[in-house]
């Protein structure tokens, strides 16, 4: 087993992942569930009593519950499973499940968690059955440790590379020990099973046949005859008649009476009945068929034995009642058995003197009444609950001996530096200090820089269509109240007559003058133009088109001259047509006709719908068609053309003649499903509208309708749908206006803020004469113009959150806001920030637009939004438009073998291969579904192959396709729409999803399968293989030169792994170069360009004295006499043999040139980029990831989007809304983070529109059932969390005090604790809620951070800064309060001080687990032998851990309290007595049914808790609970008690193999902070070195938030000097490594000396970067900062180096 962990699990659970299964992984994939495992999760449940060492318990009715309950946790979140019980993983029927369901993978423990006999064998086992399913290419997560936390499960991750003959590898000493191993397990197990004994049978008389065999009755009688053969002990038939009374009787109990504690019985028979009898009865009812309905309840057996012994005299009606006795005795009699005399027990056995008590006395501490609280605006909320006050508790508060100060907190002070305010001076705040001219400097050339970036940036974006960004431009002076917004539905109304007034009627006449004379001049231009064109090849002139076309004041205005360029066009592709070689051709003609004929009808319909016609244009435009044979499409397309004028015009050009050989005879409407679906109008009931600049479609007009109402919506529509002008609609709305109101922009990413703060600066100009600015950007790491002095606020959630619940925002800033934008909505769902989106929904002041193009099952999410504005007082719409604009076409690479491949010739030399295989998407339909996912599209061809294969197959499939021919469908007079095939589109899927239905997966010959194979790429039928690591790498320049030959490039390649992103990128690089190196060694071609640049390189002084003698000839001419000749421009002059040459290269063609680049990287000199990046980005390739610099992924964007790089190979950074349209997405290899999330948001990146009708997705390095997987997969229901945190409750009491009770604070608070449900997934009610908010402040006041008024007090400042750690913030105000960390930092040694205070604060913040295996002692050892990390974080110090968990039992008397009180008041419910997944209810408490003494017996002595579940409470457990997660999780069903809302310090508390913590921590933070090496903390801590840096940054901030507070705190009741400047790194001014550039040094310190004189102190060593100490603070207090600032400094030093 040490050999296998140490060679292969240790490995294989390091690379895991812990992530959310199905928010972040699975989404609705179907994974399985090992049986086994999960009833061990279940068995070794220490509170279930069945199978205990000392008792005869079997509380089966508890364990049953307890797997329906782990069963429910999982279908609540919505997880598709089943569950799977294995005999070997060779098993046939295993690999036909494999093939047919692939499950995403599989859920199972590692056999850590086992504690019983033979440890080691079922551990091997375990591990080997793992390896087998991995091999299989089937990933793992483990089920023991799995948290579900709100609508998450996470787990850790294990996937591994598919490969059958792993095992054979494994060395033989392995495989035998494994087969050891199996035999001793299998020998174990038949003993246990056997029933070999001292044989002492009954006398069976006759045998019984059982006619009825689900009868309860027969199947006992079938038990007591196996049993009637066996040796069962002593008054064998007296217990056989006991049990077969209780299994009668247990059925008619309910649940209440079945809720028992262990009586006291007779040591003697507990023995016989754990180890003897019930083992016996239990292998009978193995054998029995219907032996497991019978129900089991071992503490009844025991109890009915109890009741017995006690009233022998009595006989069995009157114990029993007289049913129950009358069936016993005639199962009994039927047998023929000798009559039984159950009072015969007790000559064998003792009779108990006293009945037990209901249950033993708990040593645990009851709940705790309620503080007094009184707080006006809570009090009026709080009023329908019902609550017991306790004053005597009142003294436990004060009970801490430390920061009992009393003091109020006032939040006016930034979280990391509580010397700079948060409110700027325009809104009550400090006036800024004065900056003297060097500093003015610096802020300016800060200013200049970041402005001069934007600007560019800004440049490089384009509008929705592809348009280069024009600035709108709005003169300040706006007023809501008084002028209306210019988009208003006064589009709608009748326009008035125009009055021209006379200067008006002089403008127009001189512009018709103006207009007159640039037609003679355009008129002038074309006739030069066109004879300069009759001397240039076909080839020349449509180079010199292109360029004249890519003109804006030539082509993209309305007049004449841009039709007659795009008539010219039009005419170029006849004659590529008539010089086609192959256009006779036998075989090849027909793809040139198709080719060209594409591409002219393609023209025509382009050039009239931009319409400016005249009548020679238009007959020409007949003509074609008629020569095509689609006259009957003249009057839709010509007919209907716009702004057609009756002024004829000559073309100036002789057109192609029209040759018959370009007659389609092709049905017309089959034609364009074959070969016109890219061209066909896209819009859905578009219109004109005043309100934008283009013709909006029916779903965009009502988003355009609900804002004009100033009504909240919610739009989900795919990429490229049309979502972009929401959001800039809403910002001129608010820019016109008022100069006053605010928007707010959210987006998820800071990359994503950058980009829209440019793109903001593109679109919008309005310049203030005060201090306002029209936009802002305020992250975590920086500001850009003063966030609250703008009206345009571009930022993350979190920051919002947080303005939000600012006191000092609160009366002022906030009502202002208008309407806050949730951009990429769905993020509300993650793991990680989802919470801080549902905040800041519950808290807006304002409606509130969402966006997003990937929400599953949107309608649920939706119903919880429109209820919350709805209660805000804000109507709400739902807009859901389902279609992309452009269709994505789907491909899979095919790789060559190493063998296969040739030599990279160039890309020029390249000739394409056919590795590309196209994916028809019913191609796909092999995974034995019965649905289609929603976004399953078929574009118009798609739709044409699937018909024809239904119409071939009709007779087999016994179908009738007849309405669905295309020419009898399809009736119209003019071009086919988009959404014409979406209604044939429908129409086939309709046909599919029949045949899915009637379709068995397994038959190969069903009728899906049929039109499968029919759809299937024979290349792709036959790929099956992903391939090795060498193939993959080799591969990726000639899958790239593939879309380089078939015009897909640029293209995003998105490969999940960062490491592997930037193996990627070297490979091709490497390639590249090492190809081009061979070329120019031997191509003569190369060599003659060197020569001849060499020799005009030694001409250079010879051109320089040429070049003087003319220009001073010219000097000595009169200027009107000069030559106006300009110097010729060579391919010399800008040829440099450094720079890769363009066969070797993927750079586009761009306005952009490489001495811009190397400007450009020039001036990121300063910043720490790789030489292989710069490279690369020379050669048109980028790498895009998060652990790239921030400037040189701009840089890669910009450069992307002015197609300058036409490859990037990045992570999902780019998949969220970031502005880098793509023609190909690539997917690069699987990964767990390759969700179906992930994938549509990546894939819907392809096809920008504006720029391509058609996006292409390839596959590459993925398996065939995995690519399935990907593209039919449903998208995930969106996961929610409970907001109403303890630090949240806290928080609401700030916003309320800080801001003296502000409008906006009372109405939040009102509107939230009065919502139907506070979170969309959560089953929590409005009472509920105002339950768990009483008592929440409740814990907040025992926990000194509430006074009884509701005032923050002291330590608040800690809870509230580090809210996004709950419990770990209220965890450390525990060990401050009880003196830990003032006794930690006043120790002698100041160095074991720092390293004690650190490692606690390692144990509360930035806690990674560690897997068990990886963590093993010999693992471990192993590690640090040569590694300067501990790797396994040591345990909290003693007292520390006393603290905390003195303080979590606090916590659970709190709220076990608040769940007493809540169940008493509403009482039991049916669901309390069902089970949550069969729905099998049990009887409820009859008082009726007490007739007989032993129902008497179990009523007067069951267990009776109100807050238990009764089905817990069969193990004996009333209402005392040992932790928070046992309160929770055995709670009754209606209390929905929520774990991770009780800020339970479990976790902490808990030491490592506990059930509660079965994991050790990790030590990274503890390592890195004595060594700062990041080397072995990725190689040896196991730390991703992509999550390193976040992990870090994190860490940092919250000691320094740690740091600040308490200074406030301490300097603020020792009344100290606090104008202390620290010189905090502004981000614009670092160079990317937290420090400051050469040159750029802060103010110098004030000298405090004198304050530190004046106070005696314990002697200290002064550090260099000691803080000053302040006057006044006590000796304890002093070195409490001293020790935080000192681990602060260190730490954060050693992440700046790090970061530079």
């Amino acid at each position: 087993m040490n050999y296998l962990n140490e060679r292969w699990y240790s490995l294989v659970s390091r690379k895991g992942r812990t992530m959310d299964l199905i928010g972040d992984y699975a989404g609705s994939e179907l994974f399985l569930i090992d049986g086994h495992s999960l009833l061990q999760e279940i068995l070794t449940d220490d509170l279930l009593a069945l199978g205990r060492d000392d008792e005869a318990s079997y509380q089966i009715l508890h364990a049953i519950h307890s797997l329906e309950q782990l069963l429910e946790s999982f279908q609540r979140r919505d997880a598709t499973f089943e569950i799977a019980f294995w005999e070997g993983t060779e098993d046939p029927s295993w690999h036909e499940y494999l093939r047919i369901k692939k499950p995403m993978f599989v859920m199972l423990n590692d056999g850590s968690s086992f504690k019983g006999p033979k440890r080691t064998e079922v551990v091997l086992l375990q591990r080997i059955f793992m390896f087998n399913i991995m091999s299989q290419g089937v990933a793992l997560t483990l089920l023991h440790g799995t948290v579900f936390r709100e609508s998450k499960i996470s787990s850790l991750v294990m996937e591994y590379r598919q490969d059958a003959k792993t095992g054979m590898r494994l060395p033989e000493g392995l495989r035998s020990a494994v087969r050891t191993a199996s035999t001793v397990l299998q020998n174990l197990e038949t003993k246990v099973l056997s029933s070999e004994g001292d044989h002492s049978p009954l006398p069976l008389l006759s045998d019984l046949h059982v006619e009825n065999p689900l009868d309860l009755d027969a199947t006992l009688a079938e038990v007591i005859k196996i049993c009637a053969a066996q040796a069962l002990g002593p008054l064998a038939p007296e217990l056989l008649f006991a049990f077969v009374a209780h299994s009668l009787i247990t059925p008619t109990l309910s649940v209440e009476e079945r809720a028992r504690p262990m009586q006291s019985i007779d040591p003697k028979m507990n023995s016989m009945l754990k180890d003897v009898f019930l083992p016996r009865v239990f292998a009978a009812l193995l054998k029995v068929p219907r032996g497991s309905a019978v129900d089991i309840d071992g503490r009844v057996f025991s109890d009915l034995l109890h009741c017995v012994l006690c009233n022998s005299a009595l006989s069995l009606d009157d114990i029993l009642g007289a049913d129950i006795a009358a069936r016993v005795n005639s199962i009994w009699s039927k047998l023929s058995l000798p009559e039984v005399h159950i009072s015969s027990l007790v000559t064998e056995f003792e009779i108990p003197e006293i009945p037990s008590p209901v249950s033993s006395p708990s040593s645990l501490p009851e709940p705790f009444g309620v503080l007094p609280f009184s707080n006006p605006v809570f009090d009026d909320i709080l009023e329908p609950i019902d609550v017991d006050i306790d004053d005597e508790d009142e003294d436990d508060i004060q009970a801490a001996t430390h920061f009992n100060f009393g003091e109020q907190f006032v939040d006016a002070s930034h979280w990391h530096n509580h010397r700079r305010a948060i409110l700027p001076k325009h809104l009550g705040g400090e006036t800024p200090q004065a900056m003297d001219a060097r500093q003015r400097m610096k802020q300016l050339r800060r200013d200049q820089n970041f402005k001069k970036q934007l600007q560019w940036q800004a440049q490089t974006l384009t509008g929705a269509f592809g348009a280069i960004l024009e600035p709108i431009v709005i003169v300040p002076g706006g007023d809501s109240k008084e002028k209306e917004a210019p988009s208003t539905k006064n589009h709608a109304r009748k326009p008035k007559k125009e009055h021209i007034s006379s200067a008006e009627k002089i403008r127009r006449a001189n512009a018709e003058k103006k207009q007159t004379d640039a037609d003679k001049s355009n008129q002038a231009w074309w006739t030069q133009e066109v004879a300069s064109l009759k001397k240039m090849t076909t080839p020349q002139k449509i180079s010199r088109l292109e360029a004249l076309l890519r003109n804006e004041r030539r082509a993209g205005a309305d007049g004449w001259l841009a039709v007659m360029l795009r008539l010219y066009d039009l005419n170029l592709q006849f004659m590529l047509w008539l010089e086609d070689p192959d256009s006779d051709h036998p075989v090849n003609s027909a793809a040139v006709r198709d080719k060209y004929t594409v591409a002219v009808m393609s023209r025509i319909k382009t050039i009239s719908e931009r319409g400016n016609l005249w009548p020679s244009a238009i007959g020409l435009l007949k003509a074609v068609l008629n020569a095509l044979g689609f006259s009957q499409y003249i009057p839709s397309l010509l007919e209907s053309s716009p702004d057609q004028t009756t002024t004829d015009r000559k073309l100036g050009f002789d057109f192609a003649r029209l040759d018959e050989f370009v007659h389609i005879t092709e049905h017309r409407t089959l034609w364009q499903l074959r070969l016109f679906g890219e061209h066909m109008d896209r819009s859905m009931d578009s219109q004109a509208d005043s309100r934008v600049s283009f013709k909006p479609d029916a779903w965009q007009r009502q988003v355009l309708d609900s804002l004009d109402a100033n009504e909240s919506v919610l739009v989900v529509a795919p990429t490229s749908a049309g979502k972009t002008f929401i959001s800039y609609y809403a910002m001129e709305k608010v820019l016109r206006s008022s100069d006053n109101d605010i928007l707010v922009y959210i987006a998820p990413t800071k990359a994503l803020v950058t980009q829209i703060a440019a793109e903001v600066y593109g679109r919008f100009t309005k310049n203030f004469t005060t201090s306002r600015s029209c936009w802002a950007i305020h992250t975590r790491d920086y500001r850009i113009n003063d966030p609250s002095n703008c009206q345009i606020l571009v930022t993350v959630p979190e920051i919002l959150a947080t303005l939000l619940l600012s006191p000092a925002m609160a009366r002022e800033w906030i009502p202002r806001i208008k309407w806050i934008i949730l951009d990429e909505i769905h993020s509300i769902g993650e793991q990680g920030g989802g919470a801080v989106w549902e905040q800041i929904i519950l808290l807006a002041p304002c409606p509130v637009i969402g966006l997003s193009a990937t929400i599953g099952h949107p309608e649920k999410f939706n119903n919880w939004l429109e209820s919350v504005q709805v209660q805000h007082g804000f109507k709400h719409n739902f807009i859901v438009h389902p279609h992309r604009y452009s269709h994505l076409r789907k491909f899979v690479y095919v790789p060559q073998s190493r063998s296969k491949a040739v030599v990279f010739p160039g890309l020029e030399r390249y000739v394409p291969s056919q590795q590309v295989r196209f994916l028809h998407p019913v191609s796909l339909l092999t995974s034995g579904g019965r649905t289609l996912p929603p976004d399953f599209a078929l574009e118009s061809r798609d739709c044409l192959t699937l018909y024809n294969a239904l119409y071939e197959l009709q007779s087999e499939l016994l179908i009738d396709v007849t309405d669905l021919k295309p020419a009898k469908f399809f009736k119209k007079s003019e071009l086919l729409r988009q959404k014409d095939i979406l209604s044939y589109e429908a129409q086939l899927k309709d046909v599919l999803i029949k045949l899915m239905e009637q379709s068995d997966p397994r038959d190969p010959a069903s009728p899906i399968q049929k039109i499968v194979s029919k759809m299937q790429d024979e290349v792709v039928a036959t790929y099956d293989t992903v391939p090795d690591d060498n193939v993959f790498l080799d591969n990726i320049v000639y899958m790239l030169s593939d879309l380089h030959a078939s015009g897909d490039l640029p293209t995003l390649l998105f490969q999940f792994d960062r490491t592997g992103c930037e193996v990627m990128a070297i490979h091709l690089l490497r390639t590249l170069e090492d190809n081009e190196r061979k070329w120019r060694e031997n191509s003569p071609e190369w060599t003659t360009k060197i020569r001849k640049w060499e020799r005009w390189q030694a001409g250079a002084k010879a051109r320089q004295r040429l070049s003087e003698k003319a220009a001073k000839k010219q000097k000595g001419e009169k200027e009107e006499d000069a030559p106006r000749a300009e110097p010729a421009s060579t391919w010399e002059e800008t040829f440099n043999p450094d720079d890769p040459s363009s066969e070797f290269s993927f750079v586009g063609k761009s306005t952009y040139t490489m001495t811009d680049l190397e400007n450009a990287l020039n001036e990121m000199a300063w910043v720490s980029i790789p030489q292989w990046a710069l490279d690369a980005l020379r050669r048109g390739i980028a790498v895009h990831h998060a652990g790239m610099n921030k400037a040189y992924r701009s840089l890669v964007e910009s450069l992307y989007r002015l197609g300058f790089v036409r490859v990037i190979i990045c992570t999902g950074t780019l998949a969220l809304g970031i502005n880098a349209p793509t023609k190909t997405s690539v997917f690069c290899g699987d990964s767990p983070y390759l969700t179906a999330l992930m994938y549509r948001q990546c894939a819907g990146r392809a096809g920008r529109r504006g720029f391509d009708l058609l996006g292409k997705v390839v596959f590459y390095g993925l398996a065939m059932d995995r690519i399935q997987r990907l593209v039919l997969s449903r998208l995930p229901s969106l996961g929610g969390n409970f907001p109403m945190t303890s630090t949240m409750v806290l928080r609401l009491f700030n916003l309320l005090e800080g801001s003296n009770n502000s409008p906006f604070a009372e109405t939040a608070i009102r509107n939230m604790l009065q919502l139907p449900n506070i979170t969309f997934t959560s089953d929590i009610g409005r009472d509920q809620l105002l339950h768990h908010t009483r008592f929440s402040i409740d814990y907040l006041r025992r926990a000194a951070l509430l006074d009884a008024q509701g005032h923050p007090i002291d330590l608040f400042g800690v809870a509230a800064h580090l809210y996004y750690t709950e419990p770990s913030n209220l965890a450390l105000i525990s060990l401050l309060r009880h003196g830990i960390i003032h006794r930690i930092c006043n120790q002698t040694s100041m160095i074991n001080a720092q390293r004690e205070f650190m490692l606690v604060m390692c144990h509360l913040f930035g806690r990674r687990y560690l897997p068990s295996v990886y963590a093993s002692t010999a693992n471990v050892k192993e590690l640090i032998r040569k590694s300067p990390s501990m790797v396994v974080l040591p345990p909290l110090p003693e007292d520390a851990r006393k603290v905390l968990l003195k303080h979590d039992g606090e916590i659970l008397r709190v709220f076990s309290g608040y769940a007493l009180k809540y169940a008493s008041q509403h009482g039991d419910t049916d669901d309390e007595h069902k089970l949550p997944v069969s729905g099998k209810t049990y009887p409820r408490f009859d008082e009726t049914q007490g007739s007989n003494i032993f129902r008497s017996f179990l009523q007067s002595s069951a267990v009776q808790p109100v807050a238990r579940s009764p089905f817990v409470a069969n193990s004996g457990h009333g209402d005392n609970f040992a932790s928070v997660p046992e309160l929770t999780r055995t709670a009754r069903r209606g209390l929905h008690l929520n774990d991770h809302a009780i800020p339970s310090l479990h976790h902490i508390t808990a030491l490592p193999g506990d059930a509660l913590a079965p994991f050790p921590l990790n030590a990274y933070l503890l390592d890195y902070y004595i060594h700062g090496q990041k080397k072995a903390l990725v190689n040896v801590n196991g730390i991703r070195e992509g999550d390193l840096w976040f992990l870090l940054e994190d860490f940092t901030l919250c000691l320094k938030a740690i740091r600040s507070s308490l200074e406030k705190l301490l300097l603020g009741v020792a009344d100290g000097d606090e104008d202390v400047d620290d010189d905090p790194v502004d981000p614009a001014e670092s160079d990317n490594t937290g420090r400051k550039k050469p040159g750029m040094g802060g103010a110098e310190k004030r000298d405090m000396s004198a304050g530190i004189n004046a106070t005696p102190i314990v002697q200290t060593a002064v550090g260099a970067n000691d803080p000053p100490r302040p006057p006044g603070m006590s000796d304890e207090n002093w070195k409490v900062l001293l020790v935080i600032h000192r681990v602060t400094f260190e730490f954060e030093e050693k992440f700046r180096e790090m970061w530079a």
